[in-house]
């Protein structure tokens, strides 16, 4: 956004106040819909935007305050409550309060779209790639614009808008948070993949090398396209790839064709606080390494149907969500998955020391279920983000085997022995994420082996 538009959106705020404005902002440039085609695209890059189609054609944007969000409490995206790049820590001030038990639906914003490599301004990104106006969300035109919480530094703060906390009544150091996710539910027709230099699975390393196993000519985005040298994000060479969905899936270009996968919504952000900083911008709050309290664990099983059970570090446990995704892989490779905008819906419980509502591992690491699995989860370096960041898949590997054997042997009464052989012959084992500093291992114990599961 220019100056004068985000002067003049600043004045038209303060005149109007932050709702009525977002409605005036829905009303205003209504199109003609979302782009039909993918377009791979570089943070500087310019030139037509793609043609236009109907492929928003019965979808609906889903703005805040639309739609009937179905919890018993609904906690919007505003500039004045997110944090940008951070995550509550066990001195927040909660955002909403509610009692165990009880539900909360959550508009959920992406980062991808509205940050500073990408232009800071959701409605010139996003209308390049054939967007209609009406078609990007308000509250992500409001977060680009109006953010002031903490001061934004591209290349130091975590890339993601972070919604919360909640306030669970009844939780205490000690419990568990356990997160029913019910509703994942996209609130627009399009996404974007991001590779940014120095980060992803192929990034040239700090010192300008190749990391181990590949040449310098094998790092992604390529060298010669690296322009961190200037301070300005925008020409960094950074690469997006944006993703029209077209019935039910993500669609990117191959020639004169098209390769189409399914989507499969989730939060790759739940998490409850954790640091005990005081500094709202410490880098034991970043937001990008998961922790023992969750936040950025990027498992895409954790979607509609799955449980997330978390230990409480803070009173009232201070449940947060951010950085939702439309679609990923497991290892999430280039650095993110298809990230869109979500509306989530949660059931948020305290289960509390031999209660037996939650897996015994959960009282000291995260843990999660599905319908049809155990899933154990390992983290290289689950304290933060804080010097001598480990990034080694081996040892989160070794922790998520150490999870399920105590899960086997704790709650299913499996004799130590013979579970570790039992994990060998029938669990499964995958990378969760290697992008995020703290990379990420979960399992698979499948419930169908076991009676009475």
């Amino acid at each position: 956004m220019t100056d004068p538009a985000r002067h003049a959106a600043h004045t038209l705020l303060m005149g109007l106040g932050r709702r009525d404005f977002l409605r005036a902002v829905a009303a205003v440039g209504a199109g003609t819909g979302v782009v039909g085609t993918a377009a791979a695209c570089s943070s500087g890059a310019s030139g037509p935007p793609p043609s236009q189609s109907s492929a928003g054609a019965g979808f609906s944007v889903l703005q805040p305050g639309q739609g009937e969000p179905s919890g018993d409490h609904y906690l919007e995206s505003t500039p004045d409550d997110v944090l940008w790049g951070y995550v509550p820590t066990v001195h927040a001030t909660p955002s909403l309060r509610m009692p165990s038990g009880q539900t909360v639906t959550i508009d959920a914003v992406s980062h991808e779209g509205i940050l500073e490599d990408q232009g800071r301004d959701p409605v010139g990104y996003f209308g390049a790639q054939g967007v209609a106006e009406a078609e990007v969300l308000e509250d992500a035109i409001a977060i680009a614009a109006d953010y002031t919480r903490t001061p934004r530094n591209f290349d130091k703060d975590g890339p993601h808008v972070v919604t919360g906390p909640v306030f669970v009544e009844g939780a205490q150091p000690g419990d568990v948070l356990k997160i029913d996710i019910l509703q994942a539910i996209p609130r627009v027709p399009y996404g974007v993949v991001s590779s940014r230099h120095g980060k992803g699975a192929l990034a040239r390393t700090a010192d300008g090398g190749a990391p181990a196993g590949i040449t310098l000519a094998e790092v992604m985005p390529p060298v010669g396209t690296d322009g961190r040298a200037g301070a300005d994000p925008v020409r960094y060479g950074n690469v997006s790839t944006f993703t029209a969905v077209q019935d039910g899936h993500g669609v990117m270009p191959l020639g004169d064709a098209s390769v189409r996968f399914p989507l499969r919504p989730f939060m790759g952000m739940m998490g409850v606080a954790y640091s005990q900083d005081t500094d709202l911008t410490a880098a034991t709050a970043n937001s990008i390494p998961p922790t023992v309290g969750g936040g950025n664990i990027d498992i895409r099983l954790l979607a509609e149907g799955a449980t997330f059970y978390l230990p409480v570090f803070a009173e009232g446990a201070l449940f947060y969500v951010g950085d939702p995704h439309m679609a990923m892989g497991d290892g999430e490779v280039a650095l993110t998955a298809m990230e869109g905008s979500l509306r989530g819906t949660y059931r948020l419980t305290v289960c509390t020391p031999g209660s037996g509502d939650a897996p015994s591992v959960a009282y000291r690491y995260p843990f999660a279920e599905t319908a049809d699995a155990w899933v154990p989860i390992g983290l290289s370096d689950p304290d933060g983000s804080v010097g001598g960041q480990g990034s080694d898949l081996d040892v989160a590997m070794r922790r998520a085997v150490v999870n399920a054997l105590d899960f086997l042997e704790s709650d299913r009464g499996m004799d130590r022995a013979t579970a570790y052989a039992y994990l060998s012959a029938a669990a499964d084992f995958s990378v969760s994420q290697v992008v995020d500093r703290t990379v990420g291992v979960h399992g698979q114990v499948y419930k169908s082996h076991f009676p009475n599961p």
